[in-house]
């Protein structure tokens, strides 16, 4: 779908959001289950959200490729919890990446949500990200979806149940429409099958084609 034909946006169903206790169990559970459930950021040009289709697990300190590998320092402190809490961290300088801590507080666990399927708010998400050029660009990655729901680091630390963040319950994804493969992106643990995606979803960032994919089903 190109920009000039992109659909009106829709309004999330308004279910309850997750409580504190979803968070609080192994980082692998939380990853699967936040598949279709929808992220939301509230801001002075509107509120933003979209469907969860993408998902990482970071898994704790024996994990080389989690921030909690290198201790607890200024900028994981808040991946160590409590669970249900947003880690908002910048990479290459300039791009913000959106994860939801998981686990016991002291734990140093979170979801990476990498991508999202717009759904409300898509014309403020288009001033956003102005270079975008078809809808499944706006969300096919993790800075993309933090551009276009703006969030950055005054987000980090937020709680997941009340604005400025919340993620909310969705359309339920059913395992046969679920796949497994490695993260992407990463030098360590590059093999580690902690990535979940909505295999009939567009708007998921593109899977490495040496890449294995397990269907979970």
């Amino acid at each position: 779908m190109t920009r000039g034909a992109a659909p009106p946006a829709r309004r999330a169903r308004q279910r309850a959001p997750f409580p504190r206790s979803f968070y609080d169990r192994e980082t692998e559970l939380v990853a699967r289950e936040l598949l279709g459930a929808v992220l939301e950021c509230h801001a002075s040009d509107g509120v933003v959200s979209g469907r969860i289709v993408e998902t990482e697990a970071y898994i704790g300190a024996h994990d080389p490729a989690c921030h909690a590998a290198a201790g607890l320092t200024a900028r994981t402190a808040p991946l160590y919890g409590p669970p249900g809490l947003a880690y908002v961290y910048l990479i290459y300088g300039m791009h913000w990446c959106f994860n939801a801590v998981t686990r016991e507080e002291g734990h140093g666990s979170a979801v990476l949500v990498r991508a999202l399927e717009p759904l409300e708010g898509i014309d403020v998400m288009w001033r956003r990200r102005a270079r975008a050029r078809r809808l499944q660009d706006l969300t096919n990655g993790p800075a993309k979806l933090c551009a276009a729901l703006g969030i950055t680091g005054a987000q980090n630390l937020c709680r997941l149940d009340r604005p400025p963040l919340i993620i909310r319950p969705g359309a339920e994804v059913p395992d046969a429409n679920v796949a497994i493969t490695p993260r992407i992106g990463i030098t360590r643990a590059a093999d580690w099958p902690l990535r979940w995606i909505v295999t009939d979803s567009d708007f998921t960032s593109r899977t490495p084609p040496h890449f294995f994919r397990r269907p979970l089903a």
